[in-house]
């Protein structure tokens, strides 16, 4: 497979399908350019019409819409490619923040691609990462998760994949489901420093920091508004040394095809010994004492 080229402000034969954030609270925060954008395109592919509408009233833009969302995806995509095939560009918004974004807009942008159709995306609001930059938290490396799997056996085996990662983990959810998401996360992540945001960029936003167990607390007394939780990395455990002896897992991993040295090396680390120590051990050296 060769890798794909395409300048998104070449001039080209089709439409564009142009990803237009929206604001996720404060209607100030919506940019010049998706303002614009929205005014020029043919058509605005919107994940809610009526809710979209209201945004378009007080920007007063007249773009005609289209409803694009999670129950008629399959249905939408063929139309919406025959129009941008035939030279008209199109506007992808969500309700709230970015599109694709634990919102609809994935299978647009994928299949446009697929088709050789240009796509520009717009930046602009995005609560996760709204959230992460007032956390306090340290906020590089972090991962992006969104929102966790309803059923609660999906549930703990995702958060047991991520319980070892090390990084922040950010996560999206309701008022109905936040204390009991939050207790879920604490029972298999441990106690961990942990952030809720609520109603970013809103009259009421708020931020309340502190452990699990003290946002649990909080969330438990009938917590308002969508949420962003940020988890902290979890401490970094020693790992329990091994049984077998540390010349026995050198001379496996040299059995592998591993360098001699590499095995060493490798073993010093995943043991916390000093490489001199394990060449030692696994060359028969004394060492004194």
């Amino acid at each position: 497979m060769t890798a794909q080229q395409m300048s998104s402000f070449a001039s080209h034969d089709t439409g564009t399908l142009y990803l237009v954030p929206t604001p996720i609270g404060n209607l100030d925060d919506m940019t010049f350019r998706a303002v614009k954008t929205l005014k020029t395109v043919d058509l605005i592919a919107a994940e809610d019409t009526r809710n979209t509408q209201k945004l378009l009233n007080h920007f007063e833009i007249e773009t005609k819409q289209i409803s694009f969302h999670e129950h008629n995806t399959q249905a939408r995509i063929p139309e919406l490619l025959a129009r941008l095939e035939q030279g008209e560009s199109i506007a992808q918004v969500s309700d709230a923040g970015m599109p694709s974004i634990s919102d609809p807009g994935k299978e647009l942008v994928k299949a446009a691609i697929e088709a050789g159709i240009p796509v520009v995306p717009l930046p602009g609001a995005n609560a996760a990462l709204t959230a992460l930059i007032a956390s306090g938290i340290e906020p590089q490396p972090f991962m992006f998760y969104g929102f966790l799997p309803r059923k609660a056996s999906e549930q703990k085996a995702a958060l047991t994949a991520l319980a070892e990662e090390p990084q922040a983990v950010i996560f999206y959810e309701s008022p109905y489901r936040v204390a009991k998401t939050l207790t879920t996360i604490r029972d298999i992540f441990g106690e961990r420093q942990a952030v809720l945001a609520r109603e970013l960029t809103k009259k009421f936003e708020e931020f309340i920091r502190g452990s699990l167990s003290e946002l649990i607390d909080y969330a438990s007394a009938g917590a308002r508004g969508e949420f962003v939780i940020i988890v902290a990395p979890g401490e970094k455990k020693a790992k329990a040394p091994s049984d077998v002896p540390v010349a026995t897992q050198v001379q496996t991993r040299i059995d592998a095809g591993a360098r001699p040295n590499d095995a060493i090396k490798a073993v010093a680390k995943e043991n916390g010994l000093k490489r001199q120590q394990v060449y030692n051990a696994f060359h028969g050296i004394q060492e004194e004492s």
